[in-house]
């Protein structure tokens, strides 16, 4: 496997430890991560809150930098948040759905 998938699969691992306090499902199941771009030492995610409002924003954006940063050959995170497309149930995986109870 080429160096840049490896690291893509290793901050993707990393995403999938990041828990928002309120749900008991990682943000990349939940489907919260729209985009990651690797330029670099630089990693930039696009992503989404279940809620415009919602408490844990904080939080998720600090978990992640810190998770991801810690990858290897990544000195720098940048989360953006967005609200387009609008986050809905049906962008969750398989697996955060029946963790939730929607299967």
């Amino acid at each position: 496997m080429n160096e840049f998938l490896e690291q893509e699969e290793k901050i993707l691992g990393m995403l999938k430890t990041v828990f928002d306090p309120e749900i008991p499902v990682n943000v990349y199941d939940l489907g919260l991560i729209y985009k990651v771009e690797i330029d670099g030492k630089k990693c930039m995610i696009d992503m989404t809150l279940t809620a415009p409002n919602c408490p844990a924003a904080d939080f998720l954006v600090e978990d992640i930098r810190q998770k991801v940063g810690s990858v290897d050959g990544i000195d720098e995170v940048e989360v953006n948040i967005v609200f387009e497309p609008e986050w809905t149930k049906d962008m969750m995986s398989e697996e955060a759905k029946l963790e939730l109870g929607f299967l």
